[in-house]
């Protein structure tokens, strides 16, 4: 069965280059449109794997990831951030996030991120 990824991300145009790196390898892919979206969808979906901007309007993807972790503690999020968000980084990964990727990014280091949080244990 194919692993679901819900990409989170406020830029539709970098919703979709992550939609079509992981599609392309067979990744199902859920969207949303910023922190607020991604707890309700991610409640509703339970994917195997939540892509999250930091920086969005309505809800912050730190936020997000907080509200997402108390659902579910073994809820696997990637961090997606610019160069220069490296406190947030660090304060994701405190609160539960996996990683993170670093824009723009490379598909290859895409794909092998998101790869190794699915096959990592979340940390709970």
């Amino acid at each position: 069965m194919s692993k679901s990824v819900l990409v989170v991300d406020d830029a539709a145009f970098m919703r979709m280059m992550i939609r079509d790196i992981l599609s392309k390898e067979g990744y199902v892919i859920h969207e949303a449109v910023n922190g607020r979206d991604a707890v309700e969808k991610f409640a509703e979906l339970r994917p195997d794997l939540v892509t999250m901007d930091i920086t969005m309007p309505e809800m912050s993807g730190l936020d997000a990831l907080r509200l997402i972790r108390q659902q579910d503690p073994a809820a696997r999020v990637l961090m997606v951030s610019a160069m220069g968000q490296q406190r947030m980084i660090v304060e994701a990964l405190e609160s539960g996030a996996m990683d993170f990727l670093v824009k723009p990014f490379q598909p290859t280091k895409v794909l092998e991120t998101v790869k190794k949080c699915l096959q990592s244990t979340p940390r709970c």
